[in-house]
Order: structure tokens, then sequence, then C-alpha cells
């Protein structure tokens, strides 16, 4: 098992896992973490939390890959483009 060392920024107070103490900025990362490190010790209200995390999380997902698709489709054919200009010219 590894140590990690943590560092929390002043003025913020972290919400800590109970199972295993790691600290975490957000809420949801920590029930995130709670589904994925100890999945076997939670409560059904704690495992619904966690799928309803995971779908919010993977629905965001999706949207950024579609947007990154997007982004790299619309360079590819604006680079297209200026090449097909310029070397016409």
């Amino acid at each position: 098992m590894t140590t990690t060392d943590y560092s929390v920024p002043t003025g913020e107070s972290p919400h800590v896992c109970a199972y295993c103490g790691d600290p975490f900025r957000e809420e949801e990362y920590l029930v995130l973490h709670h589904g994925l490190e100890h999945g076997d010790e939670l409560s059904e209200d704690e495992v619904a939390a966690f799928y309803d995390a995971y779908e919010v999380e993977t629905e965001e997902l999706k949207h950024f890959r579609l947007k990154a698709l997007g982004i790299l489709v619309l360079l590819y054919f604006g680079f297209l483009f200026i090449y097909a200009i310029i070397g016409i010219s």
C-alpha cells in the first residue's frame, strides 16, 4: 500500500472519507470514491448516491467528448480550407 500526501488549501474544509480518511475537495468526488474504493462497505443509500453521481459524471464526459470531437473536426476542415486557398494561389 502506498501513502499519499495531501494538501488542502487554507480556508477550505475537505470532505473526508469515513473509511480511509482521504480528503476530497468536492462531495461528488467523495461519493464516487466511496463507490469505486469501498463498494462492499456501503449502505443502500450510499450505493444509490454513487450510481446517481456516476451517471451525472458519465453524461458530462459524453458531452465533453462530443465537444472535443466537434472542435477537432472544425480545426481539420479549417486547416484544409486554408491550405486549399493558399495552395491554389
